[in-house]
């Protein structure tokens, strides 16, 4: 990370000042983050103090609000089993600081003596109460839920610590037309080949930054996708269009080891400066809908689904465990709804 982040109070608001070189790329990372605002008082950039940013930006709750030593002494059991178990070190994180709260929440009570109704009152009285989004929810629940199916001696009942109910939100699609504006946009042939790629195969964001050219097998027109997301490996087709680009990026770039590179040769292209690629993409072409780079995935499952590709071939090439993850993609394309006249036109 190139910033440092504190805990401030401004204008008698608890907030996080986040401090890093003053570089155009970062101030448009920060202006991403919901709520930040800067202060021509103090100089800096700030943010909610929220249980998310504090994660974010890695900071650690100082005393009182502290586990008991108890708590202190599972919480680092916690980590090395999930590392003993090649948990990323985003999930180890995120896991470990929701069952940190946790145990705060009950600084007095022995581990053993926890039960579901504790974990029940947690989520009322500081989840809900802090506002936390649904899918964060899940995740502190998720990780409450995995301490305890790997901590022996307790009263939790694992089957019955229940998740909250989903949002059923649709995923966001942008049209083919949209798609060739935003692909044609950059003449920076570096750019244009990663939006391209993402949106040809249905790729992640971090799997199209984990590639290396050794994962381009143009005989067989294939990429190859080593640990995507469950650390599952896969291949997606390698349309003859993004393999020509694909030679002609690897003529003026000639990246060593991973694909796509950054300033540094040998180290990956940055997450963020990519989105910032296509927010800059998205300027150009003037089309306002606030995309992301998951976008463009989801618009290539649903122009394949609309193309009248088979449900489960969607399901390999994306990667998903369920089709019912797939299936998703059917209350957004628009091919069986165009086929429907609607009863106005009848009046």
């Amino acid at each position: 990370m190139r910033w440092n982040a504190q805990l401030i109070t401004h204008r008698k608001e608890k907030r996080i000042a986040v401090y890093f070189e003053k570089k155009p790329e970062l101030i448009a990372r920060i202006k991403q983050l919901e709520g930040s605002r800067w202060s021509q008082t103090l100089g800096v950039w700030h943010l909610p103090d929220t249980f998310e940013n504090r994660i974010r930006f890695k900071i650690h709750t100082s005393s009182p609000n502290v586990p008991s030593d108890e708590g202190i002494a599972q919480i680092d059991k916690f980590k090395q089993w999930m590392r003993s178990r090649r948990y990323s070190e985003s999930t180890i994180t995120t896991y470990s600081e929701a069952l940190k709260s946790f145990l705060v929440f009950y600084p007095e009570k022995p581990i053993s003596e926890i039960t579901n109704e504790d974990v029940i009152r947690y989520n009322n009285e500081y989840v809900l109460e802090k506002k936390f989004s649904t899918s964060f929810q899940n995740q502190i629940v998720n990780g409450i839920k995995l301490f305890f199916a790997t901590v022996r001696d307790t009263k939790i009942e694992i089957d019955k610590i229940h998740r909250p109910k989903r949002e059923k939100v649709l995923p966001n699609v942008l049209s083919k037309e949209e798609v060739k504006l935003i692909l044609n946009a950059h003449t920076n042939i570096k750019h244009k080949t990663m939006l391209s790629l993402i949106y040809s195969c249905g790729l992640r964001c971090g799997e199209l930054l984990a590639l290396r050219p050794m994962h381009i097998d143009s005989k067989r027109n294939i990429v190859l996708l080593k640990n995507a997301k469950g650390k599952k490996d896969r291949i997606a087709p390698l349309s003859p269009k993004i393999l020509e680009m694909l030679r002609e990026y690897y003529k003026v770039c000639q990246p060593t080891t991973y694909l796509f590179e950054g300033q540094i040769k040998g180290q990956p292209y940055d997450a963020r400066s990519l989105q910032l690629v296509l927010k800059q993409a998205l300027q150009k072409t003037g089309i306002t809908k606030p995309a992301t780079l998951h976008w463009l995935r989801h618009s290539f499952a649903t122009h394949l689904l609309e193309s009248g590709t088979d449900l489960r071939y969607i399901q390999e090439l994306l990667g998903h465990n369920s089709s019912k993850t797939t299936e998703i993609y059917t209350h957004v394309s628009t091919k069986s709804l165009q086929q429907i006249r609607s009863p106005f036109d009848d009046l």
